[in-house]
């Protein structure tokens, strides 16, 4: 029983792989190499994961990633929209990137490695800059970094102890 419980819940999540690496490490004998697959998973409704493996073969450094990526999940708050609530950037490394909202049938403005990122968290509009790098591992991670800064109007309006709609029009009884 508790085994398919399991793979129900391994199913309900989407991964894609993002990029394929091949790295090699200069060792007595020669060159080693091995390949690093970054695999982002989620489930469309905020919820995403982004992970690394490393192995000798493909089929392996993505299963590894993959269950990298469900160690490593974060939820991401989502508007009715199918945007982000507002403006954050992120920043990892020498990556930085900006992501705003967007109005109803933007789309995804993303560069390539953090458009999976995106459409698995389930946002349908969102505009976004990469600055910095165009290595796509730093920017992917630069995208989670600002994407775990994101607070809902809920939860901001919990923490100041007001309502949301006292938050909104500013006006305090």
């Amino acid at each position: 029983m508790a085994r398919n419980q399991k793979q129900r819940e391994a199913s309900e999540f989407e991964e894609r792989v993002v990029f394929i690496n091949r790295v090699s490490k200069t060792v007595k004998g020669g060159r080693r190499m091995s390949l690093v697959a970054l695999v982002v998973v989620g489930d469309g409704k905020g919820n995403i994961g982004l992970g690394m493996g490393k192995s000798a073969e493909v089929p392996l450094a993505i299963s590894k990633a993959s269950l990298d990526a469900k160690k490593n999940m974060f939820h991401v708050p989502v508007t009715e929209d199918g945007t982000i609530p507002h403006e954050v950037e992120g920043h990892f490394g020498a990556g930085r990137i900006v992501i705003k909202p967007a109005v109803e049938g933007t789309g995804v403005i993303a560069g390539g490695a953090v458009r999976p990122l995106f459409e698995l968290a389930g946002i349908k509009n969102v505009l976004s800059k990469s600055l910095g790098t165009d290595n796509g591992l730093n920017i992917i991670k630069a995208a989670c970094e600002g994407l775990k800064e994101l607070s809902a109007p809920e939860d901001v309006a919990a923490r100041r102890g007001i309502t949301v709609s006292e938050m909104f029009t500013g006006k305090v009884k």
